[in-house]
């Protein structure tokens, strides 16, 4: 009850709040935690509401809005209106009436179902994505999470007339066959016999029916598949002006964020605007286009050495970036760009002009007969529409003048993956100093942890695993230029740390305990570069069988670390050296193995990765940085991983078989991993002289940084090598 709030209305009953995932919690609904600018109603109830209530009954007081109704607030710009009014509560409350009855899930589809009949559609789409195909999206873009109630970072939703269904991975199985109501069908992507979303609904839906999508958050390739395979079930495919699901939400949808732009510092960035640019340049003469447009928030924000705050543990922001031989020019909110920042830009050549003014300069560029380079894979369909539309209204008037000339009309769209990714995605030296730095810091956080976490299990005090994930962050704070978490933390301990993409809540989460088996992965935001680390820890005894499943998740670990390869290498062909002990004893894991990771930027990054899908081509070079993340995971027992992040660099070999170059990696991850859990007789010599090897890296590399007395006695006994007995082949 702080005194700035005695005047406030006193908190609806029951509420719940979460500061970890910024939401506050009413019966029946969700509301984003605001900060000082949102409504001043959510910001009472994130002051007010620190409690956690068991009931499910809505309090006679609750006010009747608030009941089957999506009632959000931004959590970083102004509301749409600028406070909530008793008029505005008596309307919601009539247009409401009739869903009383409804779960809050019901009243969601209904609304949707209503939009989507006055828009003619049979079923519609509701992907993950922002306009920008971003893996986290801003609050306003989160469609298919509050339409679902699934809040996991990867899902499809199709709704129809008479069903609701959810498209994931097997990374998120469980968590959103928990997280999905009744209403919902969990559609388990990837698996036998599950169909997915466009084969589904060509299906399922009768001919001369109609699918409704919103093109500005389908890429172009996307829409180019929906469209083909429906037109051959004679199923037509109806690009919306407006997103039913945004009709659903209503005034209760957040708006736009509105965080501020700073400029990446040069020392880190290691290569400036103006170079990048010309870089870009180069690359439109070789491909004959005119301009090149960029639309991820990660390639913008390299591109231009920026860095924002619209996205949770993504720095980037909403922008665009067109880039031609004369000029270049980044499209965002104006207001987030101050005169320094504006400044520097200009003196890289480069224009500042607003977010919403891209659509129309594309469609100028494509009128005058430009043609634009654009990644199909990561442009939306509506930015290509609109290009094309413009570009056919001008050739029409053209037309007549040209072919008396006998000039040929110049294409107007090139579609080709961006020059920009590979660059971005082999670091300079500059950027792998950065990372370095980053994570001899996270270093130091982490062994602070986990020293912590063993005094606390051994003074007998337990923590749950909401606790844990705060603390995580509390440790990291304390290191210079942290900003945010790169991720949410997932800490699960027992059967929860079989949900790969856990995140635990107030009332969900386990007590870590005495004898607790805890899997923990978590990553910072550092000026200088972004971390993600996962580690298993056992706070008692292991079983016999936690024992084997780890140490065979740890020698696949190794075996990857440890692989020499050809340059050319694509990482689907390394996958096998992080599996191959684990399918000696029938084990596996439902993921991939290896994503890349920005410099500063995304945690999760292109274009290249270790996976088992052998989609994905791009071969491995030297400055990529790239994960190494084995693991295993019993349903409703426990969860194993451990992860490194690593570089790839040239390997000094005895010989260059056929003159090329090979590869190796090196870590950039500095924190001990447990030998507590290590079954010895399954690891060979090389894996524990490998292990003794990483450790002595540990302890000399992070412990001159460590100040605490207890954490240094507790890094030294963790990095201790393991003794190795010599074995004598004899041959007789």
């Amino acid at each position: 009850r702080s005194p700035r709030l005695l005047h406030c209305p006193p908190p609806p009953p029951m509420l719940r709040v979460s500061p970890l995932t910024r939401r506050v919690t009413v019966p029946h609904h969700r509301l984003f935690r605001a900060t000082p600018n949102a409504t001043s109603l959510v910001a009472a109830f994130s002051e007010f509401g620190l409690g956690r209530v068991s009931s499910k009954r809505v309090h006679f007081a609750t006010p009747r809005f608030l009941r089957g109704s999506a009632l959000c607030a931004s959590a970083s710009s102004t509301p749409k209106q600028s406070s909530v009014t008793t008029a505005s509560v008596k309307s919601t409350a009539t247009a409401t009436q009739s869903t009383d009855t409804m779960t809050p899930a019901t009243a969601k589809l209904t609304a949707l179902r209503e939009a989507m009949k006055r828009a003619s559609v049979d079923a519609f789409v509701v992907p993950s994505q922002d306009p920008h195909f971003s893996e986290y999206v801003p609050l306003c873009f989160e469609r298919r999470a509050w339409l679902s109630g699934f809040t996991g970072s990867a899902g499809c939703a199709v709704v129809t007339a008479d069903q609701a269904l959810l498209w994931t991975d097997g990374r998120y199985f469980l968590q959103a066959g928990t997280e999905l109501s009744p209403d919902w069908t969990l559609m388990k992507g990837g698996q036998p016999n599950v169909l997915e979303p466009k084969q589904w609904l060509a299906e399922h839906l009768k001919k001369g029916q109609a699918v409704g999508v919103d093109a500005s958050v389908h890429s172009l390739t996307e829409a180019k598949s929906f469209r083909e395979l429906f037109a051959k079930h004679g199923i037509g495919m109806k690009c919306l002006s407006t997103n039913p699901v945004d009709q659903a939400w209503g005034a209760g949808r957040p708006n736009f964020p509105t965080a501020p732009l700073r400029e990446h510092p040069a020392g880190w960035a290691g290569k400036t605007v103006a170079s990048k640019i010309t870089d870009c340049r180069a690359a439109l003469l070789e491909k004959k286009a005119d301009a090149l447009i960029v639309s991820p928030l990660d390639e913008v924000a390299w591109l231009f050495n920026v860095r924002g705050g619209d996205l949770s543990f993504n720095p980037v922001a909403l922008g665009y970036g067109i880039v031609t031989q004369d000029a270049c020019t980044l499209y965002v909110d104006e207001a987030k760009v101050g005169d320094p920042l504006r400044a520097s830009l200009l003196l890289s050549g480069v224009t500042v002009a607003a977010y919403e003014s891209c659509v129309s300069d594309i469609k100028t560029l494509a009128a005058s007969g430009g043609t634009l380079w654009v990644d199909p894979e990561k442009v939306s369909c509506a930015l290509v529409t609109a290009a094309e539309e413009a570009a056919a209204e001008a050739q029409a008037q053209e037309q007549p003048k040209k072919k008396a000339k006998g000039t040929e009309m110049k294409k107007t769209i090139l579609e080709g993956v961006s020059p920009i990714p590979l660059a971005k995605g082999i670091k300079n030296q500059a950027e792998l100093d950065g990372m370095m730095e980053a994570h001899l810091r996270d270093g130091v956080a982490m062994a602070s942890f986990w020293c912590w976490l063993d005094e606390q299990v051994a003074a007998g005090v337990t923590h749950d695993e909401y606790e844990i994930g705060e603390v995580v962050r509390q440790f990291r704070q304390k290191q210079t230029g942290f900003s945010e978490e790169s991720f949410a933390t997932i800490a699960g301990e027992g059967p929860h740390g079989a949900i790969i993409h856990y995140r635990a809540t107030k009332e969900s989460a386990r007590t870590v305990g005495s004898d607790s088996l805890l899997l923990c992965d978590s990553g910072g935001q550092y000026e200088c570069g972004t971390t993600d680390t996962t580690r298993t820890h056992h706070t008692g005894i292991p079983t016999a069988f936690q024992k084997q499943a780890y140490t065979r998740v740890l020698l696949g670990h190794i075996a990857l670390a440890s692989a020499r390869f050809p340059t050319d290498t694509s990482g689907f062909v390394l996958d096998v050296f992080a599996r191959s002990h684990l399918w000696q004893n029938g084990l596996d894991y439902r993921h991939g193995t290896g994503h890349g990771v920005g410099a500063a930027l995304n945690v999760h990054e292109g274009p290249h990765s270790i996976s088992p899908r052998f989609g994905n081509q791009t071969p491995l070079q030297p400055g990529m940085v790239v994960s190494n993340e084995p693991g295993y995971y019993e349903d409703g027992g426990f969860g194993i991983r451990i992860e490194n992040l690593m570089v790839v660099r040239k390997a000094a070999t005895e010989h260059t078989f056929g003159d090329k170059q090979y590869l190796e990696f090196y870590p950039l991850t500095h924190i001990p991993i447990q030998k507590k859990l290590i079954d010895w007789e399954l690891m060979a010599a090389k894996d524990v002289e490998w292990l003794n090897a990483y450790h002595v890296a540990v302890w000399e590399k992070v412990s001159p940084r460590v100040e605490d007395k207890n954490v240094l006695a507790w890094l030294k006994t963790a990095t201790k090598p393991v003794g190795v007995e010599k074995i004598t082949v004899v041959v007789e």
